[in-house]
């Protein structure tokens, strides 16, 4: 499988990254063999990032990636996150540690690869919805020093909240790494906004996050599973998902993913999970792509998709103009 830069750090990361979070849901509500098999298979697949987050489950992510880390010791370059709730705003280095200590007892390590703030960042604070400020001021100096501490080698955000706001944090250069929101619905981080489209315009953030030399995360890949066109869902998985930048609701993601349908029967992909993943890989200012999982098939699908490669650009090209 491909790697690319990420970033600054110099790490070499799969363009396809094994998301761990509750959105696909098979490392929180999982059964613990499953999880084994899903991650010494995605190590098989060459897959060596994975992300998960103090608040996937409450917690359970990161306990059952322990298990797994401890059985398989894959070699692999490994990312969580902590959010900060309006109560912790008056200590916030000390939450920052707290969080910390608590997701690598809940791990089983004395580290991990990449530490990021999860909070969606706007211009005015309110509850877990942070001032981006606070997180120039207050957290980048807490992430410092847990990086000085040995607990993180680097620092990153989740690219999520108002856009003028991630992109003071990319610009700031304060961070190694952003998770991009970065779909075929909304692909406004990488060019322009499709007219009409609904959904926040996030500026081209990728560009940006490349001249800030920062390496970058996709999220949302498949707008929490819109682009499968269904609004079914797995069992294991999140059963209702709030859209991040896109349509008001799912059921608008899913009405417009079926819009992309016309590119299928070209035969330019065999389905739209497919070319809404090498849609993304297509942009090289892409590091690495999230893809949440609820079946071994899913892992298996995503990496057979990212294997054919990217969309030529043509391809891409009608997915920001569409006709």
């Amino acid at each position: 499988m491909q790697k690319r830069k990420l970033g600054r750090t110099g790490l070499e990361i799969s363009v396809l990254g094994f998301g761990a979070g509750a959105v696909g849901g098979l490392m929180t509500k999982g059964a613990p063999a499953d999880q084994e098999r899903a991650i010494a298979r995605a190590v098989e697949l060459g897959i060596n990032y994975i992300d998960t987050a103090s608040l996937y489950g409450n917690g359970e992510s990161e306990r059952n990636l322990g298990r797994v880390l401890k059985a398989l010791k894959p070699d692999v370059v490994l990312g969580t996150k902590f959010r900060l709730k309006a109560a912790d705003r008056s200590r916030v280095a000390a939450f920052v540690a707290q969080s910390m200590d608590e997701s690598l007892k809940r791990l089983g390590l004395d580290h991990v690869d990449l530490l990021q703030l999860h909070n969606p960042l706007v211009a005015r604070d309110a509850d877990d919805h942070m001032d981006v400020e606070i997180a120039l001021n207050e957290v980048v100096p807490a992430l410092q020093k847990l990086q000085k501490a040995g607990k993180t080698r680097f620092i990153g955000f989740s690219g999520v909240g108002e856009p003028a706001a991630i992109l003071k944090a990319i610009d700031s250069k304060a961070f190694d790494t952003v998770q991009v929101v970065y779909n075929a619905l909304n692909p406004s981080a990488g060019g322009p906004m499709p007219e009409g489209a609904p959904g926040l315009d996030y500026a081209r953030s990728l560009d940006h996050a490349r001249a800030a030399d920062m390496g970058t995360i996709i999220i949302r890949a498949l707008a929490g599973g819109a682009l499968a066109g269904t609004e079914a869902r797995h069992p294991l998985a999140m059963q209702v998902v709030p859209p991040i930048g896109s349509a008001p609701d799912f059921a608008g993601d899913v009405a417009r993913a079926h819009q992309l349908e016309p590119l299928l029967r070209e035969s330019f992909a065999g389905s739209l999970t497919e070319l809404a993943q090498r849609f993304v890989i297509a942009n090289p200012n892409v590091t690495t792509m999230l893809v949440g999982y609820s079946t071994l098939d899913q892992l298996e699908q995503a990496a057979a998709a990212v294997e054919k490669g990217p969309l030529p650009q043509a391809v891409v090209d009608r997915i920001f103009k569409p006709a």
